[in-house]
């Protein structure tokens, strides 16, 4: 059987069974696929996304923070995140607090880096940067620096644990320190003296030596 006569049965056949000649039955058999595929692409699901082909380093869980009690200024200058193996602490109004889930914000390079380590209470309530702010001395501010302290308070108390306290300075340590301060001044003074006082007493000899030298001069003056 020859292709003319497979179509001549396939012409035969669409127009007995549809009615319709070839050409009108192809075309609509097209736009019937066509239509189709249209709808059906409304309703397939989203493709899923793909997985990354990189894998994601694990980051290292924190250790739990470690309860330090009682602590002086000095001890808790240790924790400013220089020491990578030792939590990131800081303190407002005399209480310390884990900070090191934000290290990007308190570690070193950080933003807040300088406050690391101290009570930052005078500074954080004036929103300074100075050195000379950081410190837990609140005594002299005003009524919206001390709300702005107290803001900031909540927040670490709701974000960040408490591990320990500040121990304040007895009133031995305080009055021990100005003594050693005291001395450190007067030895000071003592060692500025005695140098002066040396100083003065080679420029009298000094001085006397030229005297003499002078004196027999003189006196072969007078003889000749």
């Amino acid at each position: 059987m020859g292709v003319a006569e497979v179509w001549a049965t396939v012409e035969k056949a669409i127009n007995e069974y549809t009615g319709l000649s070839p050409a009108t039955f192809f075309t609509v058999l097209a736009v019937a696929v066509a239509f189709y595929y249209l709808v059906s692409g409304f309703f397939e699901p989203a493709p899923a996304p793909r997985k990354r082909e990189a894998e994601i380093e694990a980051v290292e869980p924190l250790p739990p923070p470690v309860q330090l009690g009682e602590v002086t200024e000095e001890e808790l200058s240790a924790y400013d995140g220089s020491d990578p193996k030792k939590p990131l602490l800081m303190a407002i109004k005399g209480q310390i607090y884990d900070v090191s889930q934000s290290r990007l914000f308190y570690g070193p390079g950080g933003p807040y880096a300088l406050f690391a380590g101290k009570d930052a209470s005078r500074a954080l309530a004036k929103m300074s940067f100075e050195p000379k702010d950081l410190t837990g001395d609140i005594s002299d501010l005003g009524p919206f620096e001390l709300e702005a302290l107290q803001d900031w308070e909540y927040k670490f108390m709701s974000k960040y644990i408490k591990v320990g306290t500040i121990r304040k300075k007895t009133e031995a340590e305080s009055d021990a320190s100005a003594s050693v301060v005291t001395e450190e001044v007067n030895h000071a003074s003592e060692t500025s003296s005695l140098v002066e006082s040396s100083h003065g007493a080679e420029a009298a000899d000094h001085g006397k030596g030229e005297e003499k030298s002078a004196e027999p001069q003189g006196s072969r003056c007078q003889g000749d």
